[in-house]
């Protein structure tokens, strides 16, 4: 067991260059969204990473991860992978785990994006689109 690390909530707000984040065990919120192309995308991406990496030791009943993202680089996209295959873990561990993917209405990149995650991670995905 890593720790009851897990159980502190992560809350960052957006910046310019970074994501909202939220992954709240406590009252069941998991949500990133904005933009990513953070400077140090390990620096940003490595907290958000170990906290899932507890998380998925004693995850709540269900986890519904929500992205609501406007854009992302390429080397956030790899992050942004990693994140979902945590969220793949703990779905081939038995564990009720939903994504959903939200895009502006119109984003096709967004759209693409989220599509092409859903091929390769096993987990149940949501699109949905938002104004």
């Amino acid at each position: 067991m890593l720790n009851d690390f897990y159980m502190e909530a992560i809350v960052k707000e957006a910046t310019e260059d970074t994501p909202q984040v939220c992954l709240d065990k406590q009252n069941g919120k998991f949500e990133m969204s904005g933009k990513s192309l953070p400077e140090d995308v390990t620096e940003f991406y490595d907290p958000i990473l170990e906290w899932l990496e507890s998380y998925a030791e004693n995850p709540n009943e269900m986890t519904e991860f929500v992205f609501k993202m406007d854009y992302f680089n390429t080397a956030s996209s790899k992050m942004i992978l990693d994140v979902l295959l945590k969220l793949e873990d703990m779905s081939e561990g038995g564990h009720s785990v939903k994504v959903k993917w939200m895009f502006r209405e119109g984003d096709e990149d967004m759209e693409e994006a989220g599509e092409e995650f859903e091929d390769i991670v096993e987990v149940e995905f949501e699109m949905g689109s938002f104004n």
